[in-house]
């Protein structure tokens, strides 16, 4: 039987006499011919190397086609590959079953000389990836696994550098190989556009493609800092913080609520954890973690719980490693304004065009028509006389002016100066602590009206000391004073406070001072624990955990219940003081002795919380209550699922923890005020403490009204209708005991009223709030990876002025674009008409192509670069917030750009019809006076582009010089361009065109172009309407209308007012009964006889 990668050469026995001829290949020597006199080929055994330069050597447009009956190169080397592969498979297959037959005595001894340890990775990676739970098992489960990793599961791993570099070049490092970055040449796609001119192209070419490349490797390092997640390991006995980068085989790792798994492990301890894998599964079920299913996946998040897990796999031996190494970020998102603007820059293309195209009409009109002069008088054509070559050069002299237009008019600048500013504007705040992780962000930051910000680490500063404290039914004169507090009572608190946390205190051996670690609340808690005598690790051996219940946003409190001495249960409570205090029926005094909560001690605790949150004291309260043993559910399933008894507590303590406000607050709340941007306070915080840190911030003024609704609880506010929420939410200034279901439904009211809402948010349960918001702002030092990971920004040092130079970057985004607008729009405004009238009029431009082309890259190339770039002042924080609907080009940017361009227009075309006598040249040669008139109007032009870039900077400020020294960037391209500008005139004369300027026309030049920053600064004393032109017009034809309709109430008939002596009467009427097809003989229509 023949194979089915022979050669073959078939003719239809129904249309062709020839019989089949088979030919065998050189890989099937068993093929036998079909009949006797069938010839054989002897295979040449050539390299696929060398039949791929065979047939590229062909020239053969479609080689698949061509080649169909030849062997297929493409499935010949996949098959290869795929060999490969399987064999590969199939040693490492292999490797495995000799490693499982090895001797228990000798268990991991070969691995262990090569790696030093007693397992490999190839073993480490098929137990995490096949989550094999029985292989884990034989190795003695996380404990065995742990022993031949060297990792103490208490202590974690040493930590010494040298430790760290062995286990990555064991196991290998936690970071995946990259797709490149795009290449400097691969960015510009523009090589077709002016080729003929190669000087003036390159130079477009290069400077674009500098640019485009210095923006994507800037993309790159946002990238890079976007994945360098901060977390915390055990090391040496202490928790240390670290980058997701340095992580390493063995290492102990901390999983808190929101953190990402940083790698693929398996579990040690946890308490109620849930794991959300749907970035790896597809499915979006929550997976519970525990002893029986205890691996764990790189690149999943925590979503509910706490443990730690041992590291089994780190970078590419990690599934997530795998797949984020096979795909790429795009950064090549395009934001609002780019679609926008590229909207703008195709109607601007098509305008151009159509001015190009009535100019080629009317000169090719001209030209066959013999109305084209040269400069000598004489005409360019006469029908019958002029050469076929000669018509054909002067065709094509007038195809180049119309195509020169069309470079000219289209604005390709405008998508070049979006990506400079915005990856601009990226840079520089990183530099002010904010880290953009989309670029859409950077501009609908400038148009926030409002912004709903947390109190915790972003108003205040996150430094937290406990300073005041109610122990045993009464307040201690000092907070840690555990003088009058028995030992019964000291033995419960302390129970409470080392077992109900997240945190850890680190005792060193040497007897050093003891390292408290985790939450700013948490470290607060356990260090007034350490002054109350805690020993963090004895307190903890004592008792053993039954369950863990992590504190939760919605309920502001956490449990634990705890087996102490063998029989007895002891389940404590933390959290929100009045919401604990709410729970209590008993409360505990300084002896230990128990009393009933009565109304008057109630009162007494309800006072000392109000008391303490006046003062801006975040307020809370420890409980405990005992539990029977039998009524523990026995199974460690049920377990899980238990829910802690949360009634009849006894009520143990309230602390007061002081935060202060940072420093700086008042007078970013007091900016965003003045910049048409409202600030809202939405804290989980009591809300008396709320109330006094907002009167710190200024958010609430002395004298507000501290009544609903401008000062709300969340609670009220979520127990009212949809109507309700909408109609109160733009009154709202402070939420106190807010849920992150409670910040959702106040971002979805403002939507509605229209605002746009920037919202700050650090916590799990604030994704939803972040993601709904125009702007989600995730705090980069408490905020959890999946805050971040549904945020647009994330603010790196937390702090609420940081989230106000975000406002002014976003709108400085937005401003630059409106710069260059009109910069840009004031050269193709002038360019254009000077160009079209010349050409209609004299059958010639003043400004030919590479003058333009060069004039192309001053608005275009360099215009971008020096306006995209400027900084933003305080000037932009003076003005109301820009709405999403308003125009790009403004009625002050109109006035601007059609001032400058009208003076541009009459003076250039004044030089370019009477220049030969303005200039006293009539006695010079014809040829070299017009060449040196020319020379002039260019000249000109482009100087007073460099004057008028100053006026860019500034529309709406008399003084255009602010900051301008501040600004180097745009200094050096001024600079360079007058540079440039000399050089073409002085020494490039036959390449441009152009003859030499003596010093007196130079000064001209000046002079002329200087006119217009005295004219821009006249100009901005020109008053503007407020609304936007569109709409001006608008409401104009609108009262036209409404005219007319009066006018025609008034008028016996329609015969009687169409033969009326008022013809603009006539007129306008028609116009109005047309669009609103009216008749007026009908008597229904209301305007019939009166």
């Amino acid at each position: 039987m023949s194979s089915p990668r022979e050669l073959r050469t078939a003719a239809s026995a129904s249309s062709s006499p020839y019989r089949e001829v088979r030919i065998p290949v050189r890989d099937d020597p068993h093929a036998e011919c079909s009949s006797p006199d069938v010839f054989t080929i002897p295979p040449k055994n050539a390299s696929i190397e060398r039949l791929r330069r065979w047939r590229k050597a062909t020239f053969a447009l479609n080689a698949t086609r061509r080649f169909r009956y030849t062997l297929n190169l493409k499935l010949e080397e996949r098959e290869k590959l795929l060999c490969k592969i399987r064999t590969h498979s199939q040693v490492i297959r292999a490797s495995i079953l000799f490693q499982r037959a090895a001797p228990a005595t000798n268990g991991g001894a070969s691995e262990g000389q090569i790696n030093g340890y007693g397992i490999g990775q190839e073993r480490l990676t098929t137990i995490s990836r096949d989550h094999n739970l029985s292989a884990l098992e034989e190795r003695g489960g996380v404990q065995g696994l742990a022993k031949l990793l060297k990792t103490n599961l208490e202590k974690g791993i040493g930590g010494d550098d040298s430790e760290i570099v062995c286990r990555k070049n064991a196991f290998g490092a936690n970071t995946y190989p990259r797709k490149k970055a795009r290449g400097f040449l691969g960015l510009k796609e523009g090589w077709y556009d002016g080729g003929s001119i190669a000087f003036a192209v390159l130079l477009v070419i290069a400077v674009t493609a500098i640019s485009d490349y210095k923006q994507s490797l800037q993309f790159q390092i946002l990238n890079e800092e976007k994945r360098n997640i901060r977390l915390q390991v055990i090391r040496g006995g202490r928790r240390v913080e670290i980058s997701i980068f340095d992580i390493v085989v063995g290492d102990v790792v901390s999983l808190n609520i929101g953190d990402q798994v940083p790698a693929d492990g398996i579990l040690i301890s946890g308490h109620s954890l849930e794991i959300d894998e749907s970035s790896m599964t597809g499915e979006s079920k929550i997976a519970r973690k525990d002893q029986r299913a205890p691996f764990l996946m790189s690149g999943c998040k925590v979503a509910d719980g706490y443990g730690t897990m041992l590291v089994t796999g780190v970078g590419i031996n990690t599934e997530w490693g795998l797949l984020m190494s096979s795909i790429s970020e795009d950064s090549n998102e395009e934001t609002p304004l780019q679609v926008r603007l590229n909207g703008v820059a195709t109607l601007i293309g098509i305008i151009g065009l159509t001015v190009a195209g009535f100019v080629l009409v009317v000169l090719l009109a001209r030209y066959f028509t013999g109305r084209t002069k040269n400069s000598n008088g004489t005409i360019q054509f006469i029908a019958g006389k002029t050469s076929l070559g000669k018509a054909v050069d002067g065709a094509i002299k007038i195809l180049t002016i119309a195509v020169t237009i069309v470079v000219v008019a289209v604005p390709e600048g405008l998508p070049l100066a979006v990506t400079l500013t915005l990856a601009y504007s990226m840079r520089k705040m990183m530099v002010d602590k904010a880290l953009v992780r989309r670029l859409s962000a950077c501009e609908t930051m400038g148009s926030a009206t409002t912004i709903c910000s947390d109190k915790t680490g972003t108003l205040t500063m996150n430094q937290m000391t406990i300073v005041e404290a109610y122990v045993g039914g009464g307040r201690l004169n000092q907070s840690d004073n555990d003088e009058l507090i028995s030992s019964a009572v000291r033995s419960l608190l302390l129970e409470g406070i080392s077992h109900n946390t997240t945190g850890n205190v680190f005792a060193p051996e040497n007897g050093g001072a003891e390292e408290v670690t985790g939450s700013p609340t948490e470290k607060a808690i356990l260090s007034w624990g350490v002054k109350l005598k805690m020993k963090f690790d004895e307190e903890r051996s004592k008792t053993s955990v039954l369950h863990v219940f992590p504190f939760n946003s919605e309920k502001k409190r956490g449990g634990v219940a705890l087996l102490v001495g063998g029989s007895e249960v002891h389940i404590h409570w933390k959290g929100a003081a009045e919401i604990i205090l709410s729970s209590c029926t008993r409360w505990l005094d300084q002896d230990g002795s128990v009393h009933q909560m009565d109304e008057d001690k109630a009162s007494y605790f309800k006072k000392a919380i109000k008391d303490m949150a006046e003062l801006s004291l975040r307020c809370v309260a420890f409980a405990y209550r005992l539990y029977d043993m039998k009524d523990v559910p026995r199974d460690e399933e049920q377990r899980e699922q238990w829910m802690l008894p949360e009634d009849d507590l006894i009520f143990l303590a309230i602390v007061g923890i002081k935060d202060p406000c940072r420093p700086g607050v008042k007078e970013a709340v007091q900016l965003c005020q003045g910049a048409g941007v409202k600030v809202r306070m939405v804290t989980g915080d009591n809300i008396q403490t709320a109330k006094a840190i907002a009167l710190e911030c200024g958010i609430l003024k002395p004298n507000h009204e501290f009544t609903e609704p401008t000062v709300i609880e969340g609670r009220s506010f979520r127990d009212r209708t949809d109507a309700d929420r909408d109609k109160i939410a733009d009154k709202i200034l402070v939420m106190g005991r807010s849920s992150p279901n409670d910040k959702l439904l106040l971002v979805k009211a403002l939507r509605k009223k229209k605002h746009v809402v920037a919202v700050t948010g650090d916590g799990t349960n604030d994704a939803p709030a972040l993601h709904e918001a125009d702007i989600g702002l995730a705090m980069g030092i408490q905020g959890t990876e999946v805050a971040k990971e549904s945020s647009d920004i994330i603010i790196l040092d937390d702090n609420f002025a940081s989230v106000v130079k975000v406002v002014r970057w976003g709108r400085s985004v937005y401003a630059n674009i409106q710069k260059f607008i009109q910069f840009q729009l004031t050269v193709n405004v002038a360019a254009l008409i000077i160009n079209v009238v010349s050409a209609v009029s004299s059958g010639d431009v003043p400004l030919n192509a590479v003058q333009l082309l060069w004039v192309n890259l001053i608005m275009d190339t360099l215009g971008a670069l020096a306006l995209a770039t400027e900084p933003p002042t305080d000037h932009l924080m003076h003005r109301n917030p820009v709405g999403w609907s308003e125009p790009l080009i403004s009625n002050i940017m109109w006035r601007n750009l059609l001032l400058q361009a009208l003076y541009q227009v009459v003076v250039l075309l004044t030089l370019n019809f009477g220049g030969t006598s303005i200039l006293h040249l009539k006695h010079d040669n014809r040829d070299h006076a017009e060449k040196l008139k020319n020379t002039m109007i260019f000249n000109t032009f482009v100087l007073c582009q460099v004057f008028n870039e100053f006026n860019a900077r500034k529309p709406d400020e008399i003084n255009v010089f602010s900051g301008v020294r501040r600004n180097r960037f745009f200094m050096g391209i001024i600079a360079f361009t007058v540079i440039l500008q000399v050089l073409i005139i002085e020494f490039l004369g036959k390449f441009m065109s152009t003859v030499r300027l003596n010093w007196k026309l130079w000064l001209v030049s000046i002079a002329i172009a200087f006119i217009s920053w005295p004219l821009a600064i006249i100009g901005k004393f020109i008053p503007v309407p407020k609304k936007e032109l569109g709409k001006f017009f608008l409401d104009y034809t609108t009262k036209c209308r409404n005219s007319c309709s009066r006018c025609c109430r008034g008028t016996s008939s329609r015969k009687e007012l169409m033969t009326s002596h008022n013809p603009h009467m006539v007129f306008q009427n028609t116009i109005f009964w047309q669009s609103n097809h009216i008749d007026c003989s009908d008597p229904t229509s209301g305007m019939g006889t009166s």
